[in-house]
């Protein structure tokens, strides 16, 4: 079993860590939000372990963002937060299970081995806008049939707009989801990564798929 811990308080996140590895299992360690929604989008994981105050994206942000994205890996919420207000928002919002600190390593690993254990989702979908295809289990992208290699970044953005084909998207939607919530929203970055990936997708096709609306943001039609 993968698993991603994401932990700020580094005795707990060591510790976390160290228990499932001697049960055998295969773990990653991040400290903050943003690497957690880098790794967690990458994966795959069978689990993540998730704390909910977090330096820079929050635990909330980042199981947000997560779910909007499609991952569905099963989440598990390790966190001081025991109001029933923040347990029920957690469920919510995409979390599969919510355990309170502090708490008995035994309990945790049992519920991280039950979330292992749960029947694995049907095959992620393949994005077809066209002639252009998205395999988001696989990330393999394909127009013609002809694979292209594309950047994280550059991957993120065509999901995004795949995903929401025919809608205009905003330069800043297109910032938040790619980049995080923190992101400067003043940046050209999404112009950048838009010229790339016209060179990519675009270039060697007389029909066009992806379009500028001026003043407004960009789609994939």
């Amino acid at each position: 079993m993968k698993v991603l811990v994401v932990e700020d308080d580094r005795t707990v996140g060591q510790f976390v860590q160290r228990g499932l590895e001697e049960q055998h299992m295969q773990v990653d360690l991040v400290a903050d939000g943003q690497a957690a929604l880098e790794r967690a989008s990458l994966g795959p994981y069978d689990v993540i372990v998730l704390d909910l105050r977090l330096p820079g994206l929050s635990g909330a942000e980042v199981l947000r963002t997560l779910r909007d994205r499609g991952v569905a890996t099963p989440v598990l919420v390790l966190t001081a937060q025991d109001a029933l207000e923040s347990k029920v928002q957690s469920l919510r919002t995409g979390a599969d299970d919510y355990v309170t600190k502090p708490f008995a390593f035994e309990e945790l690993l049992a519920r991280v081995e039950a979330l292992g254990r749960r029947p694995k989702a049907l095959a992620p979908p393949v994005l077809e806008v066209g002639d252009l295809s998205m395999d988001t289990g696989k990330r393999e992208v394909r127009r013609a049939g002809k694979t292209i290699e594309l950047t994280p970044k550059e991957y993120a953005v065509l999901e995004y707009l795949a995903r929401n084909h025919d809608r205009v998207l905003s330069r800043t939607l297109i910032t938040e989801y790619a980049w995080g919530y923190h992101f400067d929203p003043g940046t050209n970055m999404v112009d950048v990564v838009i010229t790339r990936l016209r060179k990519k997708v675009d270039h060697a096709h007389k029909r066009k798929l992806i379009h500028t609306v001026r003043g407004v943001g960009y789609v994939l039609k």
